[in-house]
């Protein structure tokens, strides 16, 4: 099984987004966090992470790039515990039952996006259409990208903890 990990190839993350994700968390597209959004509510920062980020799994902030990395069933359970516990926490799902099943979508789109080899580097551009919000994933291949002259690291070890507990 394969999910995505946030990397950090430069330090505009931090200056572009509220929060920026640290480099090696586990990441979903996260576009659920702009579900009450229209283009009035979709500013500065705000409209940043709509428009180019990943949601990371370890600090709930945003990454502008993530690779294809692999993944164990225990990490991905827990990291399924972790995000509902995030929904019950920032977004009112009644409790930790109701909110499993919508964490484990969530992680399964994850994984279907990075149904690719590891290393790949995927990005999102989101857009608002009439009836929604619009995802477009863009990948490069790491062969592809070392051509480029760009340093893309593969992330194997698990990412620091954070304050937030860790992934689980």
């Amino acid at each position: 099984m394969r999910l995505l990990r946030t990397i950090r190839l430069d330090e505009s993350d931090v200056h572009v987004f509220e929060v920026a994700a640290a480099p090696g968390e586990w990441a979903i597209p996260g576009g659920f966090a702009f579900a009450r959004d229209d283009a009035s509510t979709l500013v500065g920062r705000r409209y940043q992470a709509f428009r180019r980020g990943f949601l990371g799994l370890g600090s709930f902030g945003w990454s502008t790039l993530v690779q294809v990395a692999p993944i164990d069933r225990e990490t991905f359970d827990a990291l399924v515990e972790r995000l509902a516990a995030h929904f019950v926490e920032r977004y009112g799902a009644p409790d930790l039952a109701a909110a499993r099943p919508v964490a484990r979508e969530e992680l399964a789109f994850a994984a279907a996006v990075a149904d690719r080899p590891p290393g790949t580097l995927v990005t999102v551009e989101r857009t608002l259409e009439e009836g929604g919000v619009r995802e477009r994933f863009r990948t490069v291949d790491p062969a592809r990208a070392r051509r480029l002259r760009v340093f893309v690291p593969v992330v194997e070890e698990e990412p620091p903890a954070t304050d937030g507990g860790g992934e689980g």
